[in-house]
């Protein structure tokens, strides 16, 4: 929004000069982007000295001066002013000026064969006054210091560029400004002097708004004026649209400018002759088509707010009119538009054929509803004043009624958000100066937010009003407590950062994607769920919410796999989606293994990565977030998208209340659809929200290890037992016989064949037993031997293989 001093102090009665008012526009939340001088048409003349004159060598009249313009050689001037001679100060125009009289462009031209590069102008020529009896004659010596500077430089006035937030359309108009800056206290809001219109003749264009599902415009007003002279804007005017970038084109459009930056309310002049019987407000049909007024055709879609009359569309409402109705110089009679449209349509419009005008930016951001009168008894003031003509009374029409917001405020809320006291009088003071209406009730004021601020709706709105006209400097700054009392995480999420940092420390690198997926992939990797497509998705690759995090690692897993890593591990935790609904997603790390352990090692052979190496990494970042590992119980029924026999779940005891992991290969036939080649792909996936937070604190948290300072043995056992037995069973079964000796038990060989009864297999395990007292000899050993042996016998059907 481009405002200038001299025309916000039209609205406002202050002392303040132009830069107190640009700090204090920062210091009320309207910042101030920049400053810069006003263009005008009169800038480029220039004081001048004539220092030779000569007669023109083919015209008695006319002589051709030297002129001095205070920029290097002088400039050859044709000129027929009797009073020209050497050593006068004037005014020079150069070529490309436009003369303020006759509104001439000046070129470079040849006057009886001499070239003259601009000319010397008279008062009458520069509209100071009728005289236009030889050249303006500048006396001084001030003037001959100042040869070269601009002659109206002195009245020029700076421009100041303001950045509105899109809640604050009230500040697209100079008096929502003004109003700002009074309530602050930087000066008094003037008075709006409405003049008395003669108004005797009712409006004669029929008006007709139609009631229709997602109705655009719900409020119409016009005002017919009748045998207008259309003319040029009088300086005044042409200088204020000027000012803020805009080109003016005739006093009746640049009265519509004017009131639209003025007043924040747009308008629209039709040429009431043009108009075909009557102005209907509709919802356009698609494939309508209309000439706008930036000269390009538009093809509209269905459910557009137009404004037609019986041949057709006029134009689009509250975006752009068209050619077809558009006033001229020679119009007579006008129809003057003030109406409100909804901003949700306007953008909407605006969006799809791709329009930005004035007019569009203030509707869409949502103007004043109740100032359509307002509007029109301005922009009737001044067509009266400026084009004559005589104007019909108002005629608004209204499919819907403006209610406005009405707010409980509680005054102790403003000290409790920022944290200092602003005594209720004042409070009252400054809501009264921004239009609000108030009434007390007992401890609240009932506040009526003024139908120009819809972006008012709660309490809290309320107390950024005040702080913001109060000063942003009275909040007091504190200095954060350098003792923590409380822990900064609750234990859900040291847990979630503990995991993060337990997988990153067995060599997966994180990795962070979109909550969006690829369809084609998030298939591969549903069960149970659909599918939660998205109405809008930013890219067609990424069109629904993801089931599982896999569907995005394993895209970015093969991306990397086809730039040359061939052993590559990821991870990510972030959330997975299973409804439509506020709280069908779930908290989940997963995790993806690809290629061989050791490929480059000299000590360790190179072997693929399998099941077993991201079940150890699951169990042990389970354990070492504080769960007991001997609880724990695991089987092989997993998703399809796992490799059956290959992969397993896992519970934190035996109860089997909530699966707190999958893990194991992941199923052949997707890397085939996917057409991955790798040689191996594991992968894990550990459910944050189903894991029973830990007794113990995260917090420093280190295993503790019991040593031994005495040899430890090694018994190998071969058990068979029925092929269906899981040998996790087994192995916590040996493991409890006797805790305090037996280390660790881990299983070297399985077979079924020659030699095993069918329906068999030989499970061979190495048991380590190794005790914290003493030394065991050939007697403590054989007895752990024949007590693991009798109780695997007796808890199973397993024998021990001679």
């Amino acid at each position: 929004m481009k405002i200038t001093t001299n025309w916000l102090k039209e609205h406002l009665d202050t002392k303040l000069n132009e830069k107190q008012i640009i700090d204090k526009l920062t210091d009320i939340g309207l910042e101030v982007e920049g400053v810069h001088s006003q263009p005008s048409e009169l800038d480029n003349f220039v004081i001048a000295k004539i220092l030779k004159v000569k007669k023109h060598p083919d015209a008695d009249r006319l002589r051709v001066c030297d002129v001095d313009i205070g920029s290097g050689d002088p400039v050859k001037v044709v000129c027929g002013a009797s009073n020209a001679k050497e050593g006068l100060m004037t005014i020079y125009a150069p070529p490309g000026a436009v003369v303020p009289k006759n509104q001439m462009k000046l070129v470079v031209s040849k006057i009886r064969g001499v070239t003259s590069y601009g000319m010397l102008c008279s008062e009458s020529e520069l509209n100071l006054s009728s005289e236009s009896d030889g050249i303006m004659e500048l006396s001084g010596k001030k003037y001959e210091k100042k040869k070269g500077q601009s002659y109206f430089s002195k009245n020029s006035t700076n421009v100041i560029d303001i950045s509105i937030t899109p809640n604050r359309a009230d500040c697209l108009g100079v008096r929502g400004i003004a109003r700002d800056l009074a309530a602050a206290g930087y000066g008094t809001l003037k008075k709006i002097k409405k003049e008395k219109l003669a108004q005797k003749n009712k409006q004669k264009v029929s008006i007709k708004i139609i009631k229709e599902k997602n109705q655009g415009c719900t409020s119409f007003g016009s005002c017919l004026i009748t045998g207008v002279k259309n003319t040029e804007s009088p300086d005044w005017l042409k200088k204020k649209i000027i000012s803020l970038g805009q080109k003016p084109i005739s006093a009746i459009v640049d009265i519509t400018n004017y009131v639209m930056f003025d007043l924040n309310r747009p308008l629209h002049a039709y040429d009431a002759d043009k108009i075909d019987k009557e102005i209907i407000v509709r919802n356009s049909n698609k494939g309508e088509k209309f000439k706008a007024l930036d000269e390009k055709d538009y093809n509209l879609e269905g459910g557009m707010c137009v404004i037609t009359d019986a041949s057709g569309v006029l134009g689009l409402g509250g975006v752009i009119g068209g050619t077809r109705s558009g006033t001229e110089l020679n119009t007579k009679n006008i129809l003057i538009e003030s109406a409100y449209f909804n901003p949700r349509s306007i953008r909407k419009t605006s969006k799809i054929l791709n329009i930005d005008t004035d007019a569009k930016f203030r509707f869409e951001r949502g103007i004043d509803p109740l100032s359509i009168e307002q509007g029109l008894q301005r922009a009737a003031e001044l067509i009266k004043k400026i084009c004559g003509g005589k104007i019909s009374k108002f005629d608004i029409q209204k499919v819907e009624n403006v209610k406005n917001n009405l707010v409980k405020f509680d005054v102790q809320l403003f000290e409790k958000i920022t944290g200092f006291k602003i005594d209720q009088k004042e409070i009252i003071k400054i809501l009264t100066s921004l239009g609000f209406k108030i009434k007390k009730q007992k401890k609240l004021l009932l506040l009526t937010v003024p139908s120009w601020r819809p972006d008012i709706e709660q309490e809290v709105d309320i107390v950024e009003e005040l702080v913001r006209i109060k000063g942003y400097d009275q909040i007091k700054m504190i200095e954060p407590e350098k003792v923590r009392n409380k822990n900064t995480l609750n234990k859900t999420q040291k847990l979630f950062h503990f995991l993060q940092r337990a997988i990153a420390s067995k060599g997966y690198l994180e990795a962070i994607t979109w909550s969006f997926t690829d369809s084609k992939v998030n298939q591969l990797f549903i069960e149970k769920n659909k599918e939660i497509k998205i109405v809008n998705p930013i890219s067609k690759d990424l069109n629904v919410l993801r089931s599982s995090i896999f569907s995005n690692l394993i895209i970015n897993l093969n991306k990397n796999l086809g730039r040359g890593f061939k052993d590559f591990s990821i991870f990510e935790i972030g959330p997975t989606f299973s409804g439509y609904k506020p709280g069908e997603q779930q908290t989940v790390i997963s995790g993806l293994r690809a290629g061989k352990l050791f490929r480059q090692s000299w000590v360790e052979q190179a072997r693929l990565v399998d099941v077993f190496d991201v079940k150890k990494d699951v169990v042990q970042s389970l354990v070492e977030a504080g769960y007991n590992r001997d609880k724990f119980y695991i089987d092989d029924e997993t998703p399809n998208y796992y490799h059956p026999g290959k992969s397993g779940r896992i519970f934190l005891n035996k109860g089997k209340e909530k699966i707190v992991a999958f893990f194991g290969e992941i199923h052949p036939n997707i890397l085939k659809k996917l057409d991955i080649k790798v040689e191996a792909l594991v992968g894990f996936e550990i459910f944050l929200d189903n894991i029973k937070l830990p007794k113990k604190s995260l917090k420093n948290q280190k295993p503790q290890y019991k040593y031994s300072d005495f040899q430890k043995s090694e018994r190998d056992f071969a058990f068979v037992l029925d092929k269906n037995f899981k040998v996790q069973e087994l192995i916590e079964i040996i493991t409890n016989v006797d805790k305090d000796l037996i280390k660790s038990v881990k299983v070297f060989d399985v077979y079924e064949g020659d030699n095993i009864e069918e329906g068999k297999k030989s499970i061979a395990l190495n048991v380590t037993i190794q005790s914290l007292e003493k030394t065991l000899n050939d007697e403590d050993l054989n007895k752990i031997n024949q007590l693991i042996i009798s109780t695997i016998e007796s808890k199973t059907d397993a024998k021990i293989r001679s």
